[in-house]
């Protein structure tokens, strides 16, 4: 999974996550909530000079592009992405491959815990628990018995006895925000991703793959986005919400303009329109809203 999705020939080196699938990262309604919510930190924080808005797997950009018109100045946009940088970004948008050591604003990373490379165990016709290898074509085979540390993580967070049951060793999306968090000395850390709590883990895990908009098998090859759904209860944070209460907490509504507007101001109505079926998909409950977000504040 990690040399499928980052090494030399990996997908995320050459695709654009937008080419394949959507996320809520690439619509202006999310990035004006996101703004909202950079604003009222940077007030808690007492609106310090130095406030970063850090977008970690920032794909094309599409986040901090929109951020760059809502926010002025005294807002450092800084994207972390391991692609190169688009060459039609605002200048003021700082490109990097690596999060800044210390960060003193927002830290936002939108669908990308589900992207952490992660183990699958299955569980063998004896009732041990087993890693499963695939190869380059996708197919899979039973190896070698668990860690002591994987099997604990399991038992505590996604317990599975049956034989063949299956489920996604969350550690390493653990340890990818614990590393990230760490880094925010004063602000807030912000997870948005799609994911399950322990009162409802999916039968049978949720390793699949996505091309061209399109769910398809995971095949390590490259040639697809790699991704398992995030166990988000054991990712630890200070607070644990849906997508759409955040949302409409931040302002987030899917009014749809008084027709009369249409008359009046064709084009302020078109816009409202428009932002309103924006609101309504990332609100969606079947949807987009019910992505989980995760914020550690200090």
């Amino acid at each position: 999974m990690e040399r499928a999705l980052y090494g030399p020939a990996g997908f995320y080196r050459r695709e654009l996550p937008g080419d394949h699938f959507a996320t809520s990262a690439q619509t202006p309604a999310f990035a004006e909530a996101v703004a909202r919510l950079a604003d009222e930190t940077h007030e808690r924080l007492g609106r310090p000079e130095a406030f970063a808005v850090v977008d970690v797997g920032a794909g094309g950009g599409d986040l901090l592009a929109h951020l760059a018109g809502l926010l002025d100045e005294r807002f450092r946009l800084v994207a972390v992405e391991l692609r190169p940088r688009p060459e039609d970004l605002p200048e003021r948008i700082e490109w990097r491959r690596d999060p800044p050591q210390e960060v003193e604003g927002l830290l936002i990373a939108c669908e990308l815990l589900d992207n952490v490379p992660c183990d699958v165990a299955v569980v063998d016709h004896d009732g041990a628990l087993r890693y499963e290898e695939v190869d380059i074509e996708g197919a899979t085979r039973l190896g070698d018995r668990l860690e002591a540390a994987d099997e604990a993580w399991l038992a505590e967070w996604w317990p599975i006895a049956e034989p063949g049951e299956r489920a996604e060793i969350g550690r390493p999306r653990e340890a990818v925000w614990r590393n990230l968090a760490n880094r925010l000395v004063r602000g807030s850390a912000l997870a948005v991703d799609y994911g399950h709590v322990k009162t409802n883990r999916p039968e049978g895990g949720t390793m699949t793959g996505f091309k061209d908009g399109r769910c398809t098998d995971p095949v390590p090859d490259g040639t697809c986005d790699l991704t398992a759904h995030v166990a988000v209860d054991a990712i630890g944070s200070d607070c644990l919400e849906r997508q759409r209460e955040a949302l409409l907490e931040l302002g987030v509504r899917a009014t749809r303009p008084p027709l009369e507007q249409a008359y009046k101001d064709p084009l302020a109505y078109a816009t409202a329109l428009a932002n309103a079926g924006a609101a309504a998909r990332l609100t969606d409950e079947s949807g987009l809203g019910a992505h989980w977000w995760l914020r550690t504040d200090r």
